[in-house]
């Protein structure tokens, strides 16, 4: 009867059967009573209490029993009891040995795993298919290449390659490795592939960044007759995402919900919520988010992750607090590097410094990916000396710290420090990857930079084999623009193998702004809108090329484009945190309660400006009105309002530090050097593009950006 229970699932009836036998004095148990109401112990106060009359019965010294002992403590995350166990035991079958080696790899112990294989080895038993496929997801754990692949060669000498498990084991850990051509041949030569085969094989190519090798073999699987399961849409969910295919995402969620799946395992409404949020629809995230029936700490973080990423830095930090007010979770590691992002790009520092001492109170000040978040908080918030403090603390031996500093730098407009580092790295022994570059371009890029760019664009490809992405051609084109080589931004755009995206255009068009080129400006524009007529800003950057020139009825013309479409220009905002409060000025709003000391200081400061040598820069307005009405306009501008308002508020030669949502204007930057020198202050502004510092009437970008 307890067998029958524990077959069936019946796990509690199980665990009450046994228990009400031993309450019948005439009954008494035998060593197969034991075994499979082990199996079934839903906690361990059962198993300690059936521990104790297997003691009390003399049944402990069973090789079956004591095996199912070793694997119930091993399942509860008491694997040291159940090795105790396990070297108490007279004689140790093959069992036994798999028990405990699985106990310790299920309970991340994964060097006492592998001391207790080569005890095992020492003993003179051999490891059979169980033994492999238990211990090979330990080698990827632990990045062992060499001992995983002695293990494979140890499966071919004795024939274990043809057991579908260890196999489907082989795959899991080659791709592990990214040794995708590895597991491509397991897969390839395997005689019977069963479900577990399939999803080792796309989650593979998924998890290495190869989503259309991903969709293709799950449409081989669908014409093999192997149905998806709850795993395999988890692989299909993320591959979309990586493919940016929406529509093939909203396929998938609808074959989820006819399933009910959503509501049965909250492993896929995790997926879809992470899709989703991948495939930049937020909303649709957040929805199915809503809808989740039951919430753990994956599904807070992927949506607080989700929002960051996304540019919706205030949304995750809302979600964040809301989360933090639910009493069964607890925030992780997970949450703080999905949180910083955002408090980062908001430039949140008070906020980000209470995390930092989480952190340290948790003892993690040193987990690389924590680290970096840290590390790019304090970046985004001009922090040097503390960015500093903790790269030098963190673990350098991947390249994501490293990464993290090289753009640091590259925002400040430190390109040849970001360099440097670059060649640190690489004498470290550390390899580079495809964000290194990307960091290393857009460090050139704000730095003027263009032979050190094309330097590392084709070190890329040529020594590395990395294959430029989208990203990569825009910084290139973003590195020849700045610099007024336009026609080379061109002839980049009209060479790349794939097919240029708005952003890529958007660059080109962002440069002929910079340069005044109206003629290659208008055909940026046309390509630009061809692909992204919903951009705002598209439309913004040629009315400020027409602007520039002074032709009114091109403005006009994009104007009304924009207004046809119903889109409108992302409103010009600044923020300032004084006294624990962030303070956030519109261009042109007059709500801020000290609004009348603050235009009156802006007077003053701008008569004495102009006695130093300032001259507005009316080219920078894009309305056609008269130079007093222009100037007028100029002053409205949120950092303006935001620097005076530091000004009044802090004391003399204090530093004031300004966040803002769009690029400088070059009157306002020109208007910043002038303050700074006046009033012997440093101002730092980080605009959407880059950090400023403004020091004695200079900037640290030189006039570049």
């Amino acid at each position: 009867m307890v067998s029958a229970y524990v077959r069936n699932g019946h796990f509690s009836e199980a665990v009450k059967c046994v228990y009400e036998m031993l309450s019948i004095p005439d009954v008494r148990p035998d060593h197969y009573t034991f075994p499979p109401v082990l199996k079934a112990c839903n906690s361990i106060l059962d198993g300690t209490r059936l521990h104790c009359w297997i003691s009390k019965l003399g049944f402990d010294w069973d090789v079956f029993v004591s095996a199912s002992l070793v694997h119930m403590y091993c399942r509860f995350g008491f694997s040291c009891m159940g090795h105790k166990i396990f070297k108490a035991m007279p004689f140790r079958d093959m069992g036994c040995w798999n028990s405990v080696i699985s106990g310790f790899c299920q309970n991340g112990n994964a060097k006492d795993a592998l001391s207790i294989l080569d005890e095992m080895r020492l003993e003179g038993v051999k490891m059979d298919s169980v033994t492999v496929a238990t211990i090979l997801p330990i080698c990827a754990l632990m990045n062992d290449i060499l001992n995983g692949m002695l293990i494979h060669l140890y499966v071919i000498k004795h024939g274990l390659e043809s057991g579908v498990f260890v196999s489907n084991a082989l795959i899991n850990m080659y791709a592990k490795f990214g040794k995708l051509a590895c597991a491509q041949r397991i897969f390839d030569n395997m005689e019977v592939r069963d479900l577990v085969s399939w999803n080792s094989i796309v989650a593979a190519y998924e998890q290495n960044d190869c989503p259309h090798n991903a969709l293709g073999f799950f449409h081989q699987m669908t014409l093999d007759k192997f149905h998806p399961d709850l795993l395999t849409l988890v692989s299909l969910s993320s591959s979309i995402a990586q493919t940016k295919d929406c529509l093939g995402g909203k396929s998938v969620h609808g074959y989820i919900i006819r399933r009910c799946w959503i509501t049965k395992d909250i492993v896929i409404g995790n997926a879809v919520v992470d899709m989703y949020a991948k495939l930049g629809i937020i909303e649709y995230a957040r929805e199915v988010f809503e809808e989740l029936p039951r919430k753990d700490l994956i599904s807070w973080n992927t949506i607080i992750g989700g929002y960051a990423q996304n540019g919706f830095a205030s949304e995750a930090t809302e979600v964040y607090k809301i989360m933090k007010e639910c009493d069964n979770l607890t925030p992780n590691e997970g949450t703080w590097v999905c949180i910083l992002p955002a408090y980062a790009h908001l430039g949140a520092l008070r906020d980000g410094m209470r995390i930092h001492g989480h952190v340290l109170k948790k003892g993690i000040n040193l987990d690389v990916f924590v680290a970096t978040c840290l590390i790019d908080l304090y970046g985004k918030c001009g922090m040097l000396s503390e960015t500093l403090s903790l790269f030098h603390e963190v673990p350098k031996d991947t390249s994501v710290p490293w990464n993290a500093m090289i753009s640091f730098h590259g925002l400040h407009g430190h390109g040849g420090t970001s360099l440097k580092l670059f060649t640190d790295m690489l004498d470290e022994g550390v390899k580079p990857d495809k964000v290194t570059f990307l960091s290393l371009l857009s460090a050139c890029s704000h730095s003027g930079l263009v032979d050190q760019g094309k330097w590392c664009f084709d070190m890329m490809q040529q020594m590395y084999g990395i294959k430029p992405t989208l990203q990569h051609y825009g910084c290139m084109v973003d590195l020849y623009g700045r610099a007024g080589l336009l026609d080379k931004a061109y002839n980049i755009i009209e060479s790349m193998p794939m097919r240029p995206d708005s952003s890529i255009w958007g660059a080109l068009l962002g440069a002929c702004r910079i340069h005044g080129n109206v003629e290659m400006g208008k055909m940026a524009s046309s390509r630009v809108f061809g692909l992204d007529s919903e951009d705002a800003g598209y439309y913004v950057l040629l009315s400020n090329i027409y602007a520039n020139f002074g032709r009114w009825e091109g403005v006009d013309e994009v104007r009304s484009l924009a207004r046809d479409k119903g889109l409108r220009k992302t409103p010009g905002w600044s923020s300032i945190e004084l006294n624990n409060t962030i303070e956030v000025f519109y261009t042109g709003n007059q709500s801020h309660p000290q609004w009348k000391q603050i235009h009156k200081e802006l007077a003053i400061v701008n008569a004495k400006i102009k006695g130093i040598g300032y001259i507005p820069d009316y080219s920078f307005v894009l309305q056609d009105v008269e130079d007093d009405e222009k100037e007028n306009i100029l002053n409205s501008h949120s950092e303006r309002l935001a620097i005076v308002y530091g000004i009044l508020n802090t004391h003399p030669k204090a530093s004031i530090r300004i966040y803002k949502n769009l690029r400088v204007c070059g009157d306002c930057h020109n208007v910043t050097k002038f303050i700074s020198k006046l009033t012997e202050r440093e101002i730092v502004v980080r605009d959407s593009n880059r950090f400023h510092h403004f020091k004695d009437g200079y900037c640290s970008c030189g006039d570049y950006w």
